[in-house]
């Protein structure tokens, strides 16, 4: 792990924006000692959302693999990426500034990253296709990308239950049974998004609202984020500080980066934080892969009966699951209908 250091950066209205290295709590998976994980999780929790998983079950030689599979599509030529666009489903190619995660800070029109995203696959036939988010997915055809969607399937599956595990000691840390996220209308039946990355190089500057990623909170229960060793991602503890403290968090080689979503600081009455996050590109190209699980559709996010109290009364009222991502989806990104006026 790197030692902690300190920097900074003008925000450009005349604040002094403050990066440091974080330590995060790190969980063993295929520890037997499930106390220790559940009081290391529970820290992390009320901290700052962050934590590292390791012992996941995804081998680093197929997690490669998938790297490997993920970069040969984003090396493909725009033209061919722009055949395979998402769809209203989001399900495919996100172009480059696609995406505009922070409108408030970022003066150009989106995020330098381009993105793939792969959700549970439905058939177009089935009734639940009709539902949000459900549906097939977009993929190359086997004569560009052979074997690419095979791979992709395999890792949606393997990252769908290394996140049933981490749910099951969340489940805990929050006072529940341990299988309070396997029920079907929540984890039974997910809304599992996978989500390949590519940071094309850009040097991204604060100053001047220009990054990566801007800064955001994940929408769902729990995000997986896979990365390769170019440092870029930071996480704000505290977004109501002056300045704002942005700490970069290190890759471990073989973990996964696990942070927790919107929905689970909701469930918890704000006693789980869902913590502010961003990537900074520094002129080298990054490739992540982001697994972002969510319940079902038909869930209804609510105030969990530990986590209220007479003093501490619900802070949101209960929302269904597909209502609440259907907004965050379309408050954060491009119009589809921009993108068809382009080919007219």
């Amino acid at each position: 792990m790197p030692k902690q250091s300190s920097s900074g950066t003008s925000t450009g209205n005349g604040a002094f924006e403050v990066t440091k290295v974080s330590n995060l709590n790190c969980i063993d998976l295929s520890s037997s000692d499930i106390q220790r994980s559940v009081s290391l999780l529970k820290q992390a929790c009320l901290d700052c959302g962050f934590f590292y998983v390791i012992n996941h079950g995804i081998s680093e030689e197929f997690m490669e693999e998938v790297f490997d599979q993920s970069k040969r599509f984003f090396t493909l030529p725009l033209s061919e990426k722009m055949k395979l666009l998402r769809n209203e489903k989001h399900r495919g190619y996100t172009p480059l500034l696609d995406e505009l995660l922070d409108p408030n800070n970022q003066v150009h029109v989106g995020d330098y990253k381009e993105g793939y995203y792969i959700g549970v696959e439905v058939p177009v036939d089935d009734p639940e296709a009709e539902k949000p988010f459900y549906g097939p997915n977009v993929w190359p055809t086997t004569d560009i990308l052979p074997g690419w969607r095979d791979t992709m399937e395999k890792y949606h599956q393997k990252a769908l239950e290394a996140a049933r595990s981490v749910a099951r000691i969340i489940a805990l840390a929050l006072d529940l049974e341990i299988d309070f996220f396997d029920k079907p209308e929540m984890l039974g039946q997910p809304i599992a998004t996978l989500r390949l990355l590519h940071y094309g190089g850009d040097i991204s500057n604060p100053s001047v609202g220009i990054f990566g990623a801007g800064a955001h909170s994940d929408y769902g229960l729990i995000t997986l984020l896979a990365t390769d060793n170019v440092l870029g991602l930071q996480i704000c503890k505290d977004k109501d500080a002056k300045p704002q403290v942005w700490e970069y968090v290190p890759p471990i080689k073989g973990a996964f980066i696990v942070n927790l979503g919107d929905m689970l600081e909701r469930w918890s009455n704000c006693i789980f934080k869902s913590t502010l996050h961003r990537v900074l590109g520094n002129g080298q190209e990054r490739y992540s892969i982001a697994y972002f699980v969510e319940p079902s559709h038909d869930c209804l996010v609510e105030c969990l009966p530990t986590c209220k109290s007479e003093e501490n009364p619900p802070k949101f009222p209960p929302i269904k699951c597909a209502a609440y991502l259907s907004q965050r989806y379309k408050d954060t990104h491009a119009d589809l209908k921009l993108y068809k006026a382009e080919r007219t």
